[in-house]
């Protein structure tokens, strides 16, 4: 049996496809610009407003966006009467974090056990060619049935905002009937997945002071006030004996009705050391997919290497919470906040500081566009069925387009997989899933625009 020409063409592309993702993996597009040049994502959109050039897209434009970076805009008219669909990625990465801990260099996309390695693989640079080569394989069959609008974000990594309040200043530029976010994955390598639902997130600054300065600890220890100690109660006040997440007045008990996730798969996803428990209560998929989870990303305070015998001045974290579908985030920053100013000891002095939000966002799944988009799924992973499930991570950007355009379909779809390790050392992208996902959106785009 012959395969598809969608399927053919795009697996012939696969070597150009590892090329350009080579290429564009290179760019160290790290949008804090303390860690990383400002150059280094200017020329990563300079190099997707290339691509978008070169695929026939018209007004390809780099938009300054009001967080000090760069989205990639481009139009790809379809013919005439045809819906609009915006495909959307960006091309901003996290930091590589420990570089020693990397197998290969981050920033050189490397082939090992079948797998590219690279920071930006999966998220979201491989989304990036996901959707050319989609749009590469209609045009070599028959041409590109919708209109399309293409927008790489510059700094949806740093939860900054730009585009969404650029968005919302120029609400025609993103109007679409349906919206692909390439930002999501797979619950499993092979297994065709749609994300449904997304946490929200809030970052939170915390700061404590109870001293004009550092004392020594064998002079005063015992009653003066710690700053870090207090800092650490308050912290961990936003926990339960179990590990569950404990904001005052923030409900915490919801139930995920969809794919449910094993707790063995997560220990071995997550990489859970042998012996450890996993926290909270209720099923893996409520844990991550419906309630809510406090993190503390960062303490400032003396490391350990250089420290003195001294009690602690002044103390600061950073945490963030995800925030479920159903909770409003700026409520939930509300609570998070009188919760640590409230749970700090000793009359120490507390201030908090936002410095960061976006809503949670759940799709409707009843929608056409899904039903083409699992029709879609099944072709390009033969024998499977779409599936389901929710993403723990945020995409402000959903709620934003969400609000701006109520009668547009959402689709999240994408090529972050438990294995392909986002965010951490040695991120890396399944080659087979971004040419079956690719397959998929092509397809999909054709079967919309027959409905």
């Amino acid at each position: 049996m012959s395969r598809d020409p969608i399927a053919e063409t795009i697996a012939s592309l696969m070597p150009k496809a590892k090329a350009e993702l080579t290429e564009l993996v290179a760019f160290k597009s790290v949008a804090d610009f303390g860690q990383f040049p400002r150059s280094e994502s200017e020329a990563a959109a300079n190099w997707v407003a290339d691509a978008l050039r070169a695929e026939g897209f018209q007004d390809v434009a780099l938009l300054d966006t009001p967080d000090g970076t760069q989205s990639v805009y481009g139009f790809l008219p379809g013919p005439e009467g045809a819906p609009t669909v915006l495909l959307y990625a960006h091309y901003d990465v996290q930091p590589p974090l420990d570089e020693a801990a990397w197998v290969t260099p981050p920033f050189e996309l490397t082939e090992r056990d079948g797998r590219w390695y690279g920071r930006g693989s999966a998220d979201c640079k491989g989304g990036v060619i996901m959707h050319l080569l989609a749009l590469r394989a209609l045009k070599a069959n028959g041409g590109v049935p919708v209109n399309v609008k293409v927008i790489a974000e510059g700094s949806e990594e740093q939860g900054t905002g730009g585009l969404e309040r650029y968005a919302e200043e120029h609400p025609e530029l993103l109007t679409a009937d349906t919206i692909v976010i390439g930002d999501a994955g797979n619950f499993r390598v092979g297994l065709p997945t749609a994300t449904s639902t997304l946490r929200g997130m809030t970052l939170v600054r915390v700061t404590v002071d109870t001293l004009e300065g550092n004392l020594h600890s064998g002079q005063f220890g015992g009653a003066a006030p710690d700053a870090l100690a207090a800092l650490v109660r308050a912290l961990d006040s936003l926990r339960a004996e179990d590990g569950s997440t404990t904001v005052d007045g923030l409900t915490g008990d919801a139930v995920w009705d969809g794919l449910q996730y094993e707790e063995d798969d997560f220990r071995k996803d997550a990489k859970v050391l042998a012996g450890v428990e996993l926290i909270g209560g209720g099923t893996v998929a409520d844990r991550i997919w419906a309630r809510p989870a406090v993190t503390v990303l960062g303490i400032d305070c003396p490391p350990v290497v250089g420290a003195t015998p001294s009690v602690q001045a002044g103390a600061r974290a950073l945490i963030s919470l995800r925030v479920p579908p159903g909770v409003d985030a700026a409520e939930a920053t509300k609570l998070l906040q009188a919760h640590i100013e409230s749970h700090t000891p000793w009359g120490a002095r507390v201030r908090t500081e936002q410095i960061g939000q976006g809503q949670p966002f759940r799709a409707d799944t009843t929608s056409p566009a899904y039903a083409a988009m699992a029709e879609a799924m099944s072709e390009a992973y033969p024998g499977q069925e779409m599936q389901y499930a929710g993403q723990g991570g945020s995409i402000p950007l959903c709620n934003t387009l969400s609000a701006l355009y109520p009668r547009a379909e959402i689709l999240l779809i994408g090529l972050s997989e438990p294995e392909a390790q986002i965010h951490a050392a040695n991120e890396s992208v399944s080659p087979e899933e971004l040419e079956r996902l690719s397959v998929a959106e092509a397809l999909f785009l054709r079967k919309y625009a027959a409905r």
